[in-house]
């Protein structure tokens, strides 16, 4: 099953750093949020992803062109007019990633619908490219395999103003609605399943995966959530780069399901 990571916007809340790359090619602990997503996926036996860029696309395709090169040792020989390169010792993921181009300003939704040959007629995995979780991956697919309908998404509880979801006793997502502070309700943390159906929802660039498909999804009946009470946090200010931050240099970052 692939992953699709969306890491095409323009991350203007975060700050300075984001004038200069995309937002989640900004690092946590030495490596771009991106990896840490990744890493994730991985750990749970997903090592196939479709990144949809956008804003600066070209410095994530350059990161994953240089990844080889920065996780090996070698010796670069150019005694005697040689130009030979000895790879020692390499420590990198058995990714296969495909970065497609999915426009400067694409919605959500159109990025999504932008990379559709690449995902077939499969099941797929959808996340945002700012946020970290400790979700157990294995069990979100099994939940989403087995109630059989279009989408799944990963519902958590933050006390931040993101868009409310209304949840029936059978995990069914009702509708949306805007969230007070105080409320404490579920919201949409993404890390979502979905079925190729999904892209008879999205009409084009302009759509909002957020806004009409998920609601008509939900309106349907076809948009279930599974509930995760662990950790999950995005990166959409300064204040929570530096959440995820003092968390990887303390030793103690959740999402870090990985062994080194």
């Amino acid at each position: 099953m692939k992953v699709v990571i969306l890491a095409g916007g323009y991350g203007t809340r975060i700050g300075e750093e984001s004038q200069f790359k995309p937002k989640p090619m900004i690092e946590i602990g030495g490596k771009p949020i991106l990896w840490h997503i990744m890493k994730e996926y991985s750990h749970y036996g997903f090592n196939e992803f479709v990144i949809c860029a956008g804003y600066r696309q070209h410095m994530i395709k350059q990161w994953f062109a240089d990844y080889f090169l920065r996780c090996s040792d070698i010796t670069f020989d150019y005694s005697e007019g040689k130009n030979e390169m000895m790879i020692h010792h390499t420590n990198i993921e058995p990714w296969k990633v495909t970065v497609a181009d999915t426009g400067y300003s694409t919605m959500t939704g159109g990025r999504v619908k932008r990379i559709q040959e690449y995902i077939g007629d499969e099941d797929f995995m959808l996340t945002y490219g700012d946020g970290v979780c400790d979700v157990d991956i294995r069990k979100l697919v099994k939940f989403h395999q087995n109630h059989g309908k279009i989408a799944t998404l990963t519902a958590v509880v933050m006390e931040q103003q993101k868009g409310v979801l209304d949840i029936a006793e059978n995990n069914s997502v009702r509708s949306f609605r805007e969230k007070s502070l105080t409320d404490g309700a579920l919201i949409n943390a993404g890390y979502m399943v979905l079925k190729p159906a999904i892209f008879d929802y999205i009409e084009g660039d302009n759509t909002i995966f957020e806004k009409d498909p998920l609601e008509k999804l939900a309106a349907n009946g076809e948009l279930m959530s599974y509930t995760h009470r662990g950790f999950w946090q995005c990166m959409d200010n300064a204040r929570e780069k530096g959440i995820l931050e003092d968390m990887w240099d303390a030793g103690k970052a959740p999402w870090k399901c990985w062994e080194d």
